[in-house]
């Protein structure tokens, strides 16, 4: 989730309740905010309805991992939310960083923020939303930071940026951790109210189908434990600027920023529904 509501910031607990609801109709238990803490009342709305939540801080992509200021700014930032939240009864994992690609710099910032954050709580789990890679086919989990982290989660986008849906349920991925899985990303976009066939971009059916197929993938990924998918809501972003199908946002959400819900949301919906009634 963004801290965004129907378009706009949500920043009240009317927002946060109605967010939520949507989660809890999804069938949702938990939930990943992205990518900054979100406002107060968000949490404490997820305490009342009790669902868990991912909080992270704004280590995102290709930022100075060599500048100290840039380390104390992260490194301030994720004190000031493990110190508000750390209470909460909501929250179980505290995420480092986002899609950060590798090198040493960027392996010693993480390495010394998961210390920090150990040495204020050392009651929850510690994750970080990595990258993987391929080889021979095969999707590969092992970014070094992996080993100092509880849960290793990675975002992936089969079917919109680079590989095919037809294949996806046959995929293979390996990881060298033997620790909790957790997808923290994958989906695709769709103008909502925009209709064709299935392997026609940006329409409700193809998103519909690569929910369907990268579930089926999911499934089969070893010591899965959870997903995160992208994203409940559409949500505002400049860089998005296809006209008439983006116009400035981000079409990813299960739900459109008018509130209205896609096909996709159904297909998730029912995979949630299956899971509760299995582990009942």
């Amino acid at each position: 989730m963004h801290e965004e509501y129907k378009g706009r910031r949500a920043n009240s607990e009317a927002d946060a309740r109605a967010m939520l609801t949507w989660a809890k109709e999804l069938g949702c238990n938990f939930i990943r905010l992205a990518h900054y803490p979100h406002n107060e009342y968000m949490l404490k709305m997820a305490d009342k309805m009790g669902l868990m939540v991912w909080e992270e801080i704004p280590v995102y992509w290709t930022i100075d991992f060599g500048n100290e200021s840039t380390y104390n700014n992260a490194k301030n930032q994720l004190t000031e939310v493990i110190t508000r939240d750390k209470n909460r009864a909501c929250v179980i994992i505290w995420s480092m960083a986002n899609e950060t690609p590798l090198s040493d710099k960027r392996n010693y910032f993480l390495k010394n923020l998961v210390y920090h954050a150990r040495s204020l709580d050392s009651t929850r789990l510690i994750s970080a939303a990595l990258l993987t890679r391929g080889e021979k086919g095969v999707g590969i989990i092992d970014d070094k930071i992996g080993e100092y982290l509880d849960i290793v989660a990675f975002n992936q986008y089969r079917g919109w940026y680079g590989g095919d849906l037809a294949t996806a349920p046959d995929a293979k991925w390996t990881t060298p951790y033997n620790k909790p899985v957790v997808v923290s990303e994958f989906g695709g976009d769709a103008k909502q109210g925009l209709h064709g066939d299935r392997e026609e971009r940006w329409t409700e059916e193809y998103q519909e189908y690569l929910y369907q197929q990268n579930l089926l993938m999911i499934e089969k990924m070893p010591n899965i434990r959870g997903i995160s998918p992208w994203i409940l809501t559409d949500f505002r972003s400049p860089r998005r600027m296809l006209p008439g199908i983006q116009d400035g946002f981000n079409r990813k959400g299960l739900i459109a920023d008018n509130g209205i819900k896609k096909k996709a949301f159904f297909v998730l919906q029912e995979f949630y529904r299956k899971i509760s009634l299995k582990y009942k």
